[in-house]
């Protein structure tokens, strides 16, 4: 009697062992890129996201994160990556994404969103939704965009000339861009002189005076010791909140069954979340680092700002009739801004009372 109970639970023992094995056993490997580092809000997002979709998944899907350049180095070879299978989810700024969606860039126009809570309401919307169609047509099912996050706050215009309080003061001024149309429109716009510079070489630009001035956000102007090159003077225009796009292998997202890609949307919705918040934490830091090292942070005045927007506002007709896809993302785009401010200041206005 005791040896058959004995193999009995020796037999129980061994098929427990066996069925916890194949319990634990991904069914479903992602493999997440950032062409960033671990000090990066796109790193704190995908941390949530492997966390989420791990525990959700109870072990099925597995996420492997690979951060720089291990998969890939640059947005059109992840974004071809991602379409081929050997990536299955990359982030890219819009100018990262440009070259094969030039409408992403929708998202670079100027003064259209005016603050976080109307950029992540417009964020987590039918924006992204049209977007996410529009790319899927244009990639023959390959690309997906899953959602919208940030990376890095707001762009601001800084210089090393002096402050800037209005378009006029801009005149003249040599201000850095990527090599790409829409951001030396805007430029040109507010009267400076648009000069593409790579960013490695940006800060031997600024001591040189190859470039006087660029459209930043603080965190990266203080994480590449701008203001070491004479960087002085930062205007806080908010001119773009800058959108970072998270996309995904579609033929690796609808593999999965229906719960699984509940789990990775859900997954997605917490990576979202988290790099709403990591920009506003760690620019306290930079911008008090910036105004101890003796820079001058202008915050404009309401009327200063439509002034800037008036005097940009050109590049939104360039835009329509210039970009492939332009007037349908432009349209989407204040459409949802039109819904986000509608909401939110009524939702702002009931909070008051």
């Amino acid at each position: 009697m005791l040896k058959s109970t004995l193999k009995t639970l020796a037999l129980a023992t061994l098929m427990a062992g066996t069925a916890l094995t194949a319990a634990t056993a991904a069914d479903f490997k992602i493999r997440a890129t950032a062409n960033s580092n671990e000090n990066d809000e796109d790193y704190d997002g995908l941390v949530v996201f492997k966390n989420y979709v791990e525990a959700a998944s109870n072990g099925a899907i597995e996420v492997e994160l690979f951060i720089g350049t291990q998969l890939c180095s640059n947005g059109a070879e992840c974004l071809q990556g991602v379409a081929d299978g050997t990536v299955d989810v990359y982030i890219s700024t819009s100018g990262g994404a440009s070259g094969i969606f030039p409408y992403v860039q929708v998202l670079d126009l100027p003064y259209l969103m005016a603050d976080d809570r109307i950029a992540e309401h417009v964020l987590s919307g039918d924006f992204t939704r049209t977007i996410r169609d529009m790319a899927l047509a244009d990639s023959g099912d390959m690309i997906r965009l899953m959602t919208i996050g940030n990376t890095g706050g707001w762009r601001n215009f800084a210089n090393t000339k002096r402050r800037v309080a209005s378009p006029e003061d801009m005149e003249g001024l040599k201000i850095r861009t990527v090599v790409a149309d829409l951001p030396q429109e805007l430029v040109k716009s507010l009267g400076a002189s648009p000069t593409p510079i790579p960013w490695p070489e940006l800060f031997t630009s600024f001591q040189t005076g190859v470039v006087e001035g660029s459209k930043n956000g603080i965190t990266d102007i203080m994480g590449m010791k701008f203001p070491d090159a004479g960087l002085q003077y930062v205007t806080l225009d908010g001119h773009a909140y800058m959108g970072a796009l998270w996309w995904m292998s579609n033929d690796t997202f609808m593999s999965m069954p229906e719960e699984l890609r509940q789990v990775v949307v859900d997954g997605f919705y917490g990576l979202q979340q988290a790099t709403f918040a990591s920009p506003k934490r760690k620019s306290i830091a930079a911008y008090e680092e910036f105004v101890a090292g003796g820079g001058d942070l202008y915050v404009p005045t309401p009327a200063e700002k439509a002034a800037f927007k008036d005097a940009a506002s050109p590049v939104y007709d360039w835009f329509k009739g210039n970009v492939q896809g332009g007037e349908q993302a432009f349209d989407a785009l204040t459409a949802a801004v039109a819904e986000a401010e509608a909401e939110v200041g009524a939702a702002r206005a009931a909070d008051l009372n």
